[in-house]
């Protein structure tokens, strides 16, 4: 596990020489490894000496001070002159600005690549860190580090007032008058083990795979999570303290199914269900996680279809006697807790198909395919624009998934039932995989899915991804598929990184681009006649040019001759695939969908020729 730094270990030409030609992997500036090494672990064997190399002027704080290290989760927590974090693949480096005044102290720390000293918070610093307000530095201190402290301050002093008189003189230089009085009242008071529970609050534990990995929990005011001793790589982080992590808020419900569950709340959804996407279970009671039936994939989805079309037995909900009773039935499966939740707004129903092709809801059963009904008020024809556009992505070389228009009962529209890439292959499968969008990426809520940019997608691919060129070219891929066929919902909890790994690895083996999913034609429905891209491109959201896509592709960090190359590629490729565009056979198809098809493909081939 080889690190090396520019300036330290190693020469700023001799690095960028060695970059070039792969002898090295740039981390960030200054920052290299050797490319044969499990990168994520000597980023965190490293961490320390990553960190004093980026911020020599910073000291560890908090918890870090305490291990002289990395929690397992990654998070290494430094003070100096400002707040920031920097990710680097599984080390995130979170900095917050420090006193006035500071009292540190020296420590020696040793890597393995020799012994060097390093700044740390002294132990009636570290104590009023512990009591900092809504501060993360605070919560990585936990009950046992602040009771060792607190002991050590009282044997270093004589006894807990002379301790507690100590840490206040240091609260006063720096204002810290807050903290200094919740010192004082721990050093002196030592809190009951008795407690008041507060019967608001929720307790939950979250599984991955079936494998608890962590509690998630709520006083009655704000969450806190609790990642759990296992080895498996940090998947779950709570980056805003009393917040819900990011990847937990992405899994939530929304649109549709969150007015069905009648609550915006965030306990009352965890509390409505126990299932969710990218094999994640949270439940109250840790015994719930062995009744839960495992996602895997036994029956795919090309057994029960043919050129498109569903041939197995549909068994979900149908329409009754009132036009919204369709949508009515597709609601009541989810009063059941054991039906799985799904995020997005459009109306879409777990599945389940066994090997028989009887396609029925996934409740109690394990989820393996996604339905998704004709809309209402306009959007009658969604499944059979997204069964084209899926079509379209895998026709120009994207990866899509396997994907089947349903004949549904009582004269319904076809649905579209796409199945999971999230899910294992069977139970000789023991790969253990998670789907993270990039709102959660980005830690950005889910009402900010429009407000990114293409850029800073990249810059997080380039970050996170075990083949960063690869993905970025898939990436600009993605882009300019989505503007050729007027996507403008290319959103970013419509981009995902999909991550895998083995039992025990500390580590994901592999963080590619995810397969290409919810692409739609949005400029063929009549209240989007004028839709505009999702995120912005090089700037720009309409009008995009082949310039456009050359200077992002520049802007990241890609050579123009292969942005060229991947372009041209797409061009050829869906100008062909635009004119062999044929709805599956066998199916009942309203008078519309061949006229929304033909506006699809007239539209497709004005963008191509404006290329």
């Amino acid at each position: 596990m080889a690190l090396h730094l520019v300036g330290d270990s190693i020469s700023k030409g001799r690095s960028h020489y060695a970059a070039e030609s792969g002898k090295l992997v740039q981390l960030m500036r200054g920052v290299y490894v050797d490319p044969g090494d499990d990168i994520d672990a000597t980023v965190l064997k490293h961490a320390v000496r990553i960190a004093k190399y980026l911020y020599p002027r910073a000291y560890l704080s908090a918890a870090s001070a305490v291990l002289l290290g990395p929690m397992r989760d990654g998070r290494l927590f430094i003070s100096s002159r400002r707040n920031q974090r920097t990710r680097i693949r599984t080390l995130e480096i979170i900095q917050i600005a420090a006193p006035d005044h500071p009292s540190i102290e020296t420590a020696i720390v040793d890597d393995g690549m020799g012994e060097f000293q390093v700044q740390v918070s002294s132990f009636r610093q570290r104590f009023l860190e512990a009591f900092r307000v809504r501060s993360e530095h605070a919560s990585s201190i936990d009950d046992d580090m602040r009771v060792a402290i607190a002991d050590r301050l009282a044997v270093e002093y004589g006894n807990p007032k002379a301790a507690a008189d100590a840490v206040w003189a240091l609260a006063r230089e720096n204002e810290w008058l807050k903290e200094g009085t919740q010192a004082e009242r721990y050093l002196l008071n030592r809190p009951s083990a008795v407690q008041w529970k507060n019967q608001a609050a929720l307790e939950t534990t979250v599984a991955w795979h079936g494998l608890p990995i962590g509690h998630l929990n709520h006083d009655g005011f704000e969450w806190r999570w609790i990642p759990g001793d296992v080895d498996g790589p940090p998947l779950v982080r709570q980056t805003t303290p009393g917040q819900l992590p990011p990847f937990i808020l992405s899994l939530l419900p929304e649109g549709w199914l969150e007015e069905v569950l009648k609550s915006k709340d965030e306990r009352t959804l965890l509390r409505s269900g126990k299932r969710y996407m990218s094999n994640i279970a949270i439940v109250e009671r840790r015994g719930e996680l062995a009744t839960l039936p495992p996602d895997i994939l036994l029956s795919k989805l090309k057994g029960h279809s043919k050129h498109g079309a569903f041939t197995g037995r549909y068994a979900g909900p149908a329409r009754g006697e009132i036009e919204d009773g369709f949508e009515r039935s597709l609601a009541r499966i989810y009063e059941n807790a054991d039906t799985p939740r799904l995020s997005g707004i459009q109306i879409k129903a777990p599945m389940h198909l066994n090997a028989d092709g009887l396609l029925s809801p996934a409740t109690g059963k394990p989820f393996t395919h996604i339905l998704k009904p004709a809309g209402t008020s306009g959007y009658e024809l969604l499944p059979v624009i997204e069964w084209t556009a899926l079509a379209l992505g895998e026709a120009v070389g994207l990866d899509a998934p396997a994907r089947a228009l349903v004949p549904m009962p009582d004269g319904l529209p076809p649905a579209l039932l796409v199945e999971r890439f999230d899910i294992r292959l069977g139970f000789e499968d023991k790969r253990l995989l998670a789907l993270e969008d990039m709102c959660s990426v980005l830690d950005l809520p889910t009402e900010a899915k429009y407000d990114g940019t293409l850029e800073r997608v990249a810059r997080a691919v380039r970050s996170l991804s075990t083949a960063p060129e690869q993905d970025l070219l898939t990436l600009l891929n993605r882009a300019l598929f989505a503007w050729l066929i007027a996507d403008g919902d290319m959103h970013l909890k419509n981009l995902a990184l999909l991550k895998v790994t083995e039992p025990g690895n500390r580590s994901f083996r592999t963080v590619r681009m995810a397969p290409l999913y919810d692409s739609v034609t949005t400029r063929v429905f009549p209240r989007l006649k004028h839709d505009r891209m999702a995120i912005k491109v090089n700037g720009k959201d309409d009008r995009l040019r082949r310039p456009d896509f050359r200077a992002w592709a520049t802007t990241v960090g890609l050579r123009a001759s292969d942005a060229d190359k991947a372009i041209d590629g797409i061009l050829g490729r869906l100008e062909k695939a635009v004119n062999r565009v044929q709805l599956p056979k066998g199916l009942v198809f309203s008078p519309g969908s061949k006229k929304a098809i033909d506006e699809m493909v007239e539209i497709i081939r004005n963008r191509i020729g404006a290329f």
